[in-house]
């Protein structure tokens, strides 16, 4: 094939159509007044062209397609094929078979052109692949294998198309109808209707019945009560798609049953799973998530890993004391069956993370264990908290982290406070060489989570790490063991600043352990003094307050990059914008070499985690972060503005998507 077929017939009507308009140009030139004429001549050979053209084509592939040319090796290799094939000159279609024309032409015919114009979207190269290339068209869904060989100036291909409409059509209806496992569980079941007349939970529970089985009953799956205040339920997949399109409305609808008693679900899920078991699982292990991060929302897990939806409403303090005694029971074994206990917190620790980790210390000291705090001292919030501590005399309780790795052993046991993903602690390799891991934290759940902890303490009704702590001090030791005044004072500090001054996220217990710890001698006055700052600091944060901006009730301010010395200001400028009249939550960005930090602060109209861990960050309702790796602030402003645009959305519609 030294020349296409279809740029033959194209290269000879072109031809015939330049010598027909030279003709007529001549003719109107000599003989003005025939122009009509030549005009009438003109239109009657363009018909004839385009009638010649098309029944050229019809006579060519009548000829090519049907049985005139008897012995051919083509009609007998390829003519009686069941499958639908076709021969290619490049990219022009040179012959084709019968069930091609039937099949994928719808009985057309035509030849000599394009292939892709048959074929939208074929890709040769795909094509001669081993597994072909799976192609959707007017004509259905096709697997298209190809075999090219180089010709005399073209390469000539031939494909073979085979049908998997119908595999492609049992494929979907597979996939929509896998089954899906739910778990509904009223948060706080026995807080809510302890206090009700028998009359009036009957009532309640009979609506919340009806409102989970009406969402259950949308579609094709079964629901069972199988504890008080906890439902399972196993649906289609094309179900669990309409509840996630749709929020997960149901949470809106039992918040709304009742709003004076702040009932509330959470609801976990598990979709895709390989089986009905796995599926369980899962949605075991999403519960377990969703629970964690507050509880009334719903979080779907898939082999791809979380989702949320929902966590608009306050978490409301359902802790027990007898959790608290078993937890210090557990851990003081822990720590007794340990050769050295190492204590670290987040990167970039506060007065939280090292208040809370003193308070562990000192249980490790209760126990008679040797132990040490893990902390970068060039990269800390909490400097006056650990210059007060070695002022007291205690100098030997900080370790640089590198410095620890060389006492860690696998019977070395540690433990996390104020943070439970893996991504934020101190340092990876301490977690990763010790033989046992312990968490205490009061963050709501997310993904990244320590997944091998053998205890874990995680209390997100809490208002502190250092709450949590307190409440352990009190179940550990005798009446005489007691942490020191500047371990009591450290351990106030971190409660006064996760609840900016007894002002957000408190509860009876965090009134408790705060008035456990003046027992214990700790003095508010000196408590606040571990918040002064330098004359820079205070520089600095003015600095960044001056150029906060509104956006959408939103203080936003960025900067340029800050002195090591003035981070502490970041997250004390975020609370300082929250006392502004119309601010309902500050994002403080600075740059910091090719990254850009965003600490995020709230007085808990907006749920400033949820914009976070749209980021790639995490934290609490009130109080969350996140680190942009490889962006610039420009980027990193209009990425905030779009997770600040999606909660916005997401709050008119009634329900939030983390």
């Amino acid at each position: 094939m030294k020349q296409k077929p279809r740029w033959t017939l194209e290269m000879f009507t072109m031809g015939f159509a330049l010598l027909a308009a030279a003709l007529s140009l001549l003719l109107l030139v000599v003989q003005p007044a025939l122009g009509p004429v030549v005009l009438v001549v003109a239109v009657v050979c363009i018909i004839l062209v385009v009638v010649s053209r098309y029944r050229i084509r019809r006579w060519a592939a009548r000829w090519v397609t049907g049985t005139s040319f008897e012995n051919s090796r083509t009609q007998y290799s390829l003519a009686s094929l069941s499958q639908p094939a076709a021969l290619l000159s490049g990219d022009t279609v040179v012959w084709y078979n019968l069930p091609f024309r039937d099949r994928v032409l719808a009985g057309g015919d035509q030849l000599a052109g394009r292939v892709n114009k048959m074929l939208p979207g074929l890709d040769m190269a795909q094509c001669a692949g081993p597994d072909g290339q799976v192609l959707a068209c007017v004509s259905g869904t096709w697997r298209i294998h190809a075999s090219t060989v180089k010709g005399e100036g073209e390469k000539v291909s031939i494909l073979i198309l085979n049908d998997e409409t119908a595999l492609r059509r049992v494929e979907l209806e597979y996939k929509a109808s896998r089954p899906g496992y739910m778990i509904f569980s009223v948060d706080g079941y026995d807080d809510v209707f302890s206090d009700m007349l028998d009359s009036e939970s009957a009532r309640l529970l009979e609506r919340i019945n009806r409102t989970i089985e009406a969402m259950i009953a949308r579609g094709t799956g079964f629901l069972r009560r199988v504890a008080n205040g906890r439902y399972i339920a196993v649906v289609e997949e094309r179900q669990l798609e309409q509840f996630a399109q749709q929020g997960y409305d149901v949470l809106d609808k039992i918040r709304a049953l009742e709003p004076s008693i702040n009932l509330s679900i959470s609801i976990g899920i598990g979709r895709r799973a390989p089986t009905l078991h796995e599926a369980q699982e899962m949605a075991v292990q999403a519960l377990d998530m969703a629970q964690g991060r507050g509880g009334d929302q719903a979080a779907e897990m898939t082999p791809d890993g979380f989702t949320f939806y929902g966590g608009v409403s306050h978490g409301v303090e359902k802790r027990s004391k007898v959790r608290s005694r078993i937890v210090a029971e557990a851990l003081v074994g822990l720590i007794k069956a340990a050769d050295h206990v190492v204590i670290m917190g987040h990167r970039m620790s506060d007065l939280d993370a090292i208040g809370s980790a003193e308070g562990m210390l000192r249980i490790c000291k209760i126990c008679d264990v040797p132990a040490v705090i893990a902390v970068k001292r060039e990269a800390t919030l909490a400097s006056s908290l650990i210059n007060a501590i070695e002022d007291a005399g205690q100098e030997g309780d900080f370790i640089d982290p590198r410095s620890a790795l060389s006492i860690i052993s696998k019977e070395t046991l540690c433990i996390v406070v104020d943070t439970y993903q893996v991504g934020q602690v101190e340092c990876k390799e301490i977690l990763e060489k010790c033989g046992k891991i312990a968490v205490i934290d009061h963050h709501r759940k997310g993904v990244g989570y320590i997944e091998n902890a053998v205890l874990v303490c995680h209390e997100p009704y809490a208002s502190s790490a250092s709450e949590l702590v307190t409440e352990l001090l009190q179940y550990v030791g005798t009446r005489d063991d007691k942490p020191t005044r500047i371990e009591a004072e450290g351990l106030l500090a971190g409660i006064m600043l996760d609840t900016r001054n007894f002002s957000l996220h408190t509860g009876v217990r965090t009134f408790e352990a705060a008035a456990a710890l003046r027992r214990y001698g700790a003095e508010t006055e000196r408590a606040w003094a571990l918040f002064d700052v330098s004359l820079p600091e205070y520089n600095a944060k003015a600095s960044l307050v001056a150029k906060a901006q509104m956006y959408k009730g939103c203080a936003v301010v960025l900067s340029g990059e800050l002195p090591a010395e003035a981070q502490v200001a970041v997250p004390q400028a975020a609370n300082d914008l929250l006392s502004i009249e119309g601010v309902q939550a500050s994002f403080v960005a600075v740059q910091a070499g090719s990254m850009v930090k965003i600490s995020a602060r709230s007085m808990g109209q907006v749920n400033v985690q949820v914009i976070m861990e749209s980021m790639g960050g995490g934290g609490h309702q009130t109080m969350a972060a996140t680190v942009l790796k490889h962006t610039t602030m420009e980027q990193a402003h209009a990425h905030l503005c779009a997770a600040i645009d999606a909660y916005r959305a997401a709050q008119k519609k009634g329900s939030v998507k983390a």
